[in-house]
């Protein structure tokens, strides 16, 4: 699976595009056919607090899953973001055992 890390109008340190990597190779785990997955990390300037949001796209044979959250930290919003995905594999994998009975 390839990785791709996008940062809007801020340059992300390696140590974070580290955590979003090992992060998101977790998921082969549950799911190996996943093609590519693209995350975009933003800084949300709403009011006085800066959130910062994250958005992964996981392209998968057929259906591409969409995950996006804000927190107070990138690493907070991809845990978050990991919680939803695996939900979202593990439907997208009962549908596919589904559809060959």
């Amino acid at each position: 699976m390839t990785i791709h890390t996008n940062a809007v109008a801020f340059k992300a340190d390696t140590k974070l595009i580290e955590f979003i990597n090992a992060k998101l190779a977790k998921l082969e785990q549950l799911f190996d056919r996943i093609i590519d997955a693209r995350v975009v990390l933003k800084l949300e300037n709403t009011g006085q607090v800066k959130d910062k949001v994250a958005e992964v796209r996981v392209n998968l044979p057929g259906q591409v899953l969409i995950a996006k959250h804000s927190q107070k930290t990138f690493e907070a919003s991809i845990d978050a973001i990991i919680d939803n995905l695996k939900r979202q594999i593990k439907r997208y994998k009962n549908k596919q055992q589904a559809k060959r009975k």
